[in-house]
């Protein structure tokens, strides 16, 4: 499975960003989606992840009802709706694929995207 990120950018304070993350690969609808993100000098941080048929979310309590997680397994898409963002949602966000049931432990998940920056300016 080969992951692809994109929709980051540069969004003042209290604004709202989309990140996609299409996957390459037959079998998409197998595999938990999650979303990381790594600040500068900071560790890689859970943010929120989605099962293969997207009937359970888990978030990271920091974005819990601020970031919703969703897919598209026809378009082989995972996607993080993101608003009102902070300046400490500022990091590079990374998805993740996985045959695990939705978690934080990143070990869990065996193929990650290159990653895409957030920047969120006060």
């Amino acid at each position: 499975v080969q992951l692809q990120a994109s929709g980051g950018g540069l969004v003042q304070a209290g604004g709202s960003l989309r990140l996609s993350c299409a996957a390459s690969g037959h079998t998409f609808s197998y595999y938990t989606m999650a979303w990381f993100r790594q600040a500068p000098r900071e560790e890689r941080e859970f943010v929120a992840a989605i099962s293969g048929s997207g009937g359970s979310t888990y978030y990271a309590d920091s974005v819990k009802g601020l970031f919703t997680i969703s897919r598209d397994n026809a378009r082989n898409t995972v996607y993080l709706q993101m608003n009102s963002l902070k300046p400490e949602d500022t990091a590079v966000y990374y998805c993740a694929a996985g045959v695990t049931i939705p978690t934080m432990n990143p070990r869990r998940y065996d193929y990650w995207g290159q990653g895409t920056q957030v920047t969120v300016s006060s």
